[in-house]
């Protein structure tokens, strides 16, 4: 399977979930955005990389790089290589520059992971196009379906009772909003209906 580049796009907090945050993947060259899921410790891990701060002790990701670095161990890649029942799946690619191995992992560690030891993230076709949002190309705004209702609010009625074109209407409001917590239930009761 041909595998697609992704970058971290943003995070931003829940606004529903306490503790949680919205990870946001994006293809490297493609207009598609992958909304995750992540508790407050991955978020942090990941906010401080992409930061650059140091702390002055190192973090669970900062030990695991350096005991890694001790016997010349590196992460080649991570791979996001499944969704199932909205949940993502990962996968490390480790090298000693004999033997290559696959390990699995949560996605938010191994993004985390990622970062530090400088890899490339990817995922696959059939993950991106079922767990994925398409986003306009001038803006990060879904792009528009041809129909346009007045889109109901989710919160008040249930998903499964919402019809499909208000689903859609509601995905570009929450991303919009930056509520990705919300636009990744949404997305996930939109590929139900399938």
């Amino acid at each position: 399977m041909e595998k697609i580049r992704l970058d971290i796009i943003g995070m931003s907090y829940s606004q529903s979930q306490s503790g949680a945050y919205a990870l946001i993947l994006g293809e490297r060259s493609g207009h598609r955005r992958l909304p995750i899921i992540i508790g407050g410790f991955e978020a942090q891990a990941i906010a401080i990389e992409l930061e650059k701060i140091r702390t002055p002790r190192p973090l669970t990701h900062d030990l695991f790089k350096s005991f890694a670095n001790a016997y010349q161990i590196e992460i080649t890649e991570v791979i996001i290589n499944k969704f199932s029942e909205g949940v993502f799946f990962a996968q490390l690619k480790c090298s000693d520059g004999q033997i290559d191995r696959e390990i699995d992992s949560r996605t938010s560690d191994a993004i985390a992971l990622a970062l530090r030891f400088n890899c490339p993230v990817y995922t696959y076709e059939n993950i991106l196009s079922s767990a994925g949002i398409l986003m306009d190309e001038d803006s990060d705004v879904p792009k528009p379906d041809e129909n346009q209702g007045i889109p109901s609010d989710p919160e008040q009625t249930s998903l499964s009772h919402t019809s499909t074109s208000d689903l859609k209407d509601a995905l570009r409001n929450a991303i919009e909003n930056e509520e990705y917590e919300k636009a990744s239930k949404i997305r996930d009761e939109l590929k139900k209906r399938k």
